[in-house]
């Protein structure tokens, strides 16, 4: 083999195998931040088509309502212990440690992001609630077994929002 031919080789294998490493660093990166979302009884059952469950460590969302009755807040800090479940039966534990939204109650659908604990155990660091009682994310009313749809007004409701 020629020096001309060697040195064309030589750069050749060398652009193939950087973009190789670039395309894996990528790859990388983008699985790391990956958030899968996943309901109360998907984090304990695992997900119903493929039976996968996720890994403690892993960062999550999961969505449901709030358990009435099951918010612990902690008087010297803004800690605070809630429960999630969903229509299917499955429940988690969601701790948080700031400030909950102003819309947030029990009895109500959330959204929670943060990396799983232990086995129905999510520790937040961040918490969505829905913003009217007629709104719900379309993954939570997916999950919560809802159509979700534009709210109908009456025409009484619709003069409200009507310009005067």
């Amino acid at each position: 083999m020629n020096p001309r031919r060697k040195k064309r080789l030589t750069l050749a294998v060398a652009l193939i195998a950087g973009v190789a490493a670039v395309a894996s660093l990528l790859l990388y990166a983008l699985n790391s931040n990956l958030n899968l979302f996943y309901t109360p009884y998907e984090i304990t059952h695992g997900k119903n088509d493929t039976g996968v469950m996720p890994e403690v460590g892993q960062r999550i969302r999961v969505g449901g309502m709030v358990t009435v009755g099951s918010m612990k807040r902690d008087p010297n800090s803004l800690h605070v212990e809630f429960a999630v479940h969903d229509s299917a039966g499955g429940e988690v534990i969601v701790t948080f440690d700031d400030l909950l939204p102003d819309l947030f109650r029990e009895g109500q659908g959330i959204v929670a992001q943060g990396v799983l604990v232990e086995s129905g155990k999510l520790e937040a660091t961040e918490v969505l609630a829905k913003h009217d009682e007629n709104y719900m994310p379309p993954e939570v009313a997916e999950a919560m077994g809802q159509k979700h749809e534009k709210p109908e007004y009456t025409d009484k409701q619709a003069e409200g929002y009507k310009y005067q």
